[in-house]
């Protein structure tokens, strides 16, 4: 982990995560992932969020597993929560109220 800081990175999304805005989400996290230890993924603001969302979420996970970082997403609303469940990924990401 050279180079990573010890302070949580919060990254602020907001409004709709989709086709158009999910590349720009997967860019700030693994530019986060790449310098912290622990990368907080604030989604009070997300008001919906399709199948490139969960690509992005996904994608960073990994990247975290490989790099040894902590991705957690927080203040998820009621829409991004049933999403992870049902695609069963509440079991794989680590999911904060």
């Amino acid at each position: 982990m050279n180079g990573q800081s010890n302070q949580p990175f919060i990254v602020r999304a907001h409004g709709e995560i989709d086709l158009d805005t999910a590349p720009s989400l997967r860019r700030a996290l693994a530019t986060a992932l790449e310098s912290h230890r622990e990368v907080v993924l604030d989604l009070s603001e997300v008001t919906f969020m399709d199948c490139a969302g969960l690509g992005a979420l996904v994608r960073a996970r990994n990247q975290a597993d490989r790099c040894g970082a902590r991705l957690v997403l927080r203040g998820a609303g009621r829409c991004v929560v049933r999403l992870l469940k049902l695609t069963g990924l509440h079991r794989r990401l680590a999911v904060e109220p």
